[in-house]
This record gives C-alpha cells, sequence and structure tokens, in this order.
C-alpha cells in the first residue's frame, strides 16, 4: 500500500502535514486557520471533509490554531493525549459530540488504514509527542518541537521511509539575536526547546545508521535561520562523516509559506 505525504506547512508560524494511504486521510496538527489549511488541501486536490483525523503532537498554537474550526466544520475526529486535551482546550474551542479521541503516549492505534505510534519527546509542553504513520510495509514520520532527541526516539525512528526532522535554528545566529531575551534563549537552546541544525546532523547521522536515506528539513525558526543555512549546514556535517547528500541521504526542505513536495511511498 502507497503512502502520500506533503508538508502544507512547517515553521514556528503554523505547522500541517497530509498522510494518506488506501481510503484514509489524516493531518498531522492544523497550526494556521482553517481557511489556510483548506486552501493548502484544495491545492493538492484534497477536500477537507475527506479527512479522517487531525493528529495533534502538542498545544503550542502553531499547531492547532485551526483544529477546532476544522473538525467543527467538517466533523472531523480530532486525536491527542489526555494531558494535551487538557491544555489546548481553550484554544482549541469545542470539539464536535464523538469527534474527541484520545490515545495513549508510546501506544499505537490504528486510523482505518493507518497504524499510527505516538513517540514520547521532550518540548515545553505537556505531553509532547512525535508520529510515525505506518501503512503496510511502509511508514512515514514527523519528529518536530524536541529540545534533544534521544537514544530511544532514534530507535523509534529507526529504518522510517520518509521523515520530516526538525533543523530549527543556527546556533550562533540564535545567540547573537537581539530582539530574543536571555531567558527565551535558553529555553530554546534546552533541552526541551528546539533542534538545532548541528542537533539535527548528529541525528541524522545515527538515523541513517538504522536505515532512514529520505529526509525533509523542517520547523525553521524565521529568526533564527534560513533555508540555505540549514541545508548548507546538514549537507557539510553528513559530509564530514563520508555521507553523500543526493545518494548515500536525500535532504529536501519544507516551507514555512507554501507546501513542500507530494512524495509517494511505494
Amino acid at each position: 500500500m502507497k503512502i502520500e505525504f506533503c508538508s502544507l506547512s512547517s515553521g514556528s508560524g503554523g505547522n500541517a502535514t497530509y498522510i494518506s494511504a488506501g481510503n484514509t486521510r489524516i493531518l498531522i496538527d492544523a497550526g494556521l486557520s482553517g481557511k489556510t489549511v483548506t486552501a493548502a488541501l484544495n491545492s493538492i486536490g484534497v477536500l477537507p471533509e475527506s479527512l479522517n483525523a487531525i493528529l495533534v503532537t502538542h498545544e503550542h498554537i502553531d499547531h492547532v490554531k485551526g483544529v477546532g474550526i476544522l473538525s467543527r466544520k467538517y466533523h472531523i475526529p480530532v486525536y491527542a493525549n489526555e494531558n494535551t486535551w487538557n491544555r489546548m482546550s481553550k484554544s482549541v474551542g469545542e470539539v464536535p459530540l464523538g469527534m474527541h479521541r484520545i490515545f495513549e503516549t508510546d501506544n499505537d492505534f490504528y486510523i482505518d488504514d493507518l497504524s499510527v505510534m505516538p513517540i514520547a519527546i521532550q518540548h515545553d509542553s505537556a505531553e509532547p509527542v512525535a508520529f510515525r504513520v505506518f501503512a503496510g510495509g511502509r511508514s512515514v514520520a514527523v519528529a518536530t518541537d524536541m529540545g534533544v532527541i534521544s537514544k530511544r526516539v532514534i530507535q523509534q525512528l529507526s529504518g522510517v521511509d520518509l521523515l520530516l526532522l526538525e533543523s530549527n535554528h543556527d546556533i550562533e545566529m540564535l545567540r547573537q539575536n537581539q530582539r530574543y531575551s536571555e531567558s527565551l534563549k535558553r529555553r530554546i537552546l534546552g533541552n526541551k526547546g528546539h533542534l538545532s541544525n548541528d542537533s539535527c546532523s548528529l541525528a541524522l547521522m545515527s538515523l541513517y545508521e538504522t536505515g532512514v536515506k529520505h529526509v525533509l528539513l523542517g520547523h525553521l525558526s524565521e529568526d533564527n535561520n534560513t533555508p540555505e543555512l540549514a541545508m548548507h549546514a546538514v549537507s557539510t556535517a553528513l559530509s564530514d562523516q563520508g555521507l553523500k547528500t543526493g545518494s548515500d541521504i536525500f535532504l529536501e526542505m519544507t516551507w514555512r509559506d507554501r507546501t513542500s513536495g507530494f512524495y509517494t511511498i511505494e
């Protein structure tokens, strides 16, 4: 069974990822307005009313902004763990009767043709997760908003066919940013903050050894990174370890202001 994957938006301004297999279509997060998410879905030929679920990684507004309106307007079930539900309820608003679904972190569950594994990660939110989604023998994953990526998370992402991985900031660019307070910088750089370009590179070296060969860099900071800088930093770090991008491992970019490529995993 083939899996289709498209990042509709990835960054501090809003996050949403489309995944489908068989007759099942889901969003991971809906951190833009309902109107914007609907337009992005339409641009790839998907009607929002055809979605089977919205899965929520954590309660921050750049991941849940459009969740409530989409669920109410199109009667889409929303999946989150209990702690995230409790924290996001004010931002999301009322979810229609029967559309409220709770999963347990690190326990897989099914949405029709898809098997979903919510993976515990470290971030400054109630109970954040990454998601790995399986269909048949193939899988894709979205793993962003992490201060660190542990060996356990590396293991749970082992061999994934396509991975959207955070490459949030350049460390020196962040440190030199005079518009950010020192406390905000410490939060971003901390164990419950965000992965830097350097941390992303180190994670990819470990993931490559498990068989991961296709990666999309995502959740770039608008203030402390650029697509060119992230791609150069990660490519150079991998090259220094003898890995050739474009042959050993494929790196591509997601975008904060438009959809990324549309990928089919068969």
